[in-house]
């Protein structure tokens, strides 16, 4: 995983031009498949972005943010763009950042009507906080963007992510919407394809939107010609402050002590036999050198084979869904055959489908907790 790099993804050209404008010196970059990306350096400076542009839908924006995945390894993945609120509230011009997303078009069409059957995803915790804050402090936004209108504000909600343009208030499928998905703050139709695509590879997701509309009827007016540069401007600028901290934050084991509050330098390096007992170390950095035998690539192989079948075992009794065993059972394969290969790259690649293993089993202490220690084992191979 890269921490220092995050992939923006958006819909609209418009969408994709409000993220460059912000980016240093943003350098093209050419997928092997076709597929174009840009990379630039935060506002900051202190960590890279990958740009790109998945055009409408869930289904495309779903394959384009697996291959950015795939291709980076991000710290997160963010989507970034304009959406329809779905009620009064929130101004045009507010961010929505998502704390679930709802995949509304699942549903069994029954004689009474349209029953629902939605997909949900949640957004990773880490993210939600740090959304949260920084809708808290507003340091992100930019100043008003009409005479007498406040700066614009962040709030965290549902958003609901379907397979058509919702304009109306009135039809059916806006009342089914409403009544259905009423916790919903807005609506678009990319959301949906980037979370499931996240899930599956193991990587944090964040839905940023600006609202531009009313989804009742005023798209492709004056109104709405005026408000989606300021809603795409808007997101654009709350997802890079996003960025930002999430590139800088430190990894849990550098952080601060959390009784003395101080972090400081002390190295003892130490040769031969030597014993170490205390109750709290502070104010400094312990290094201890062991000699210890080097994971055998055989061993890792058998460990990961013993992880297939508790998998397998798990899928079985309905712990985990098909998509998530298969997913997983994809990165086992990847990982099996990086060890196989014996080489530098292979391990390479190992590494990175275990940590997004990982990522997958995270909800399931039973099996995370044996892929941590494999991770650890790779790593220790030389």
């Amino acid at each position: 995983m890269s921490n220092d790099l995050v992939v923006v993804l958006t819909a609209l050209n418009l969408e994709y031009q409000a993220v460059r404008e912000r980016l240093r010196s943003p350098e093209p970059y050419r997928h092997p498949r076709g597929t174009r990306f840009e990379i630039g350096a935060l506002p900051g400076g202190h960590g890279r972005v990958v740009l790109g542009l998945t055009g409408k839908g869930n289904q495309s924006s779903a394959v384009l943010a697996e291959r950015a995945i795939q291709e980076f390894s991000p710290a997160a993945l963010l989507f970034v763009g304009v959406a329809g609120a779905l009620w009064d509230t929130p101004p045009f011009g507010d961010v929505i950042v998502a704390t679930h997303v709802y995949a509304y078009h699942g549903g069994t069409s029954e004689d009474d009507g349209l029953k629902a059957r939605p997909r949900v995803w949640e957004a990773a915790h880490e993210i939600s906080q740090i959304a949260a804050h920084l809708a808290r402090v507003g340091t992100w936004a930019p100043p008003g963007s009409a005479p007498g209108r406040p700066r614009p504000q962040a709030h965290l909600g549902a958003i609901a992510a379907g397979e058509i343009v919702q304009n109306s208030r009135i039809s059916r499928e806006a009342d089914w919407i409403r009544q259905t998905y009423n916790d919903a703050v807005a609506i678009e139709m990319e959301g949906a394809g980037v979370a499931q695509a996240g899930h599956l590879s193991g990587s944090p997701v964040a839905i940023v939107r600006g609202i531009s509309d009313r989804a009742d009827g005023t798209k492709a007016t004056e109104a709405d010609r005026k408000w989606q540069p300021i809603a795409a401007a808007n997101a654009a600028a709350f997802a890079l402050e996003l960025a930002t901290e999430l590139t800088e934050a430190e990894p849990l084991t550098m952080r601060e002590d959390s009784a003395s509050g101080t972090p400081g330098s002390v190295n003892n390096t130490a040769h031969g036999s030597v014993g170490v007992q205390a109750g709290h170390v502070s104010g400094g950095t312990f290094h201890v050198s062991l000699t210890s035998s080097e994971p055998e690539p055989v061993e890792i192989s058998e460990r990961i084979s013993a992880l297939r079948e508790e998998l397998a075992q798990e899928r079985s009794s309905g712990r985990i869904d098909e998509e998530t065993h298969e997913a997983a059972s994809t990165e086992l394969d990847i990982a099996s055959k990086g060890i196989e290969e014996a080489t530098p790259q292979g391990r390479k690649t190992s590494l990175l489908a275990l940590k997004r293993l990982l990522g997958l089993l995270g909800d399931l202490a039973s099996l995370a907790t044996k892929v941590a220690p494999l991770i650890t084992s790779v790593k220790g191979l030389t």
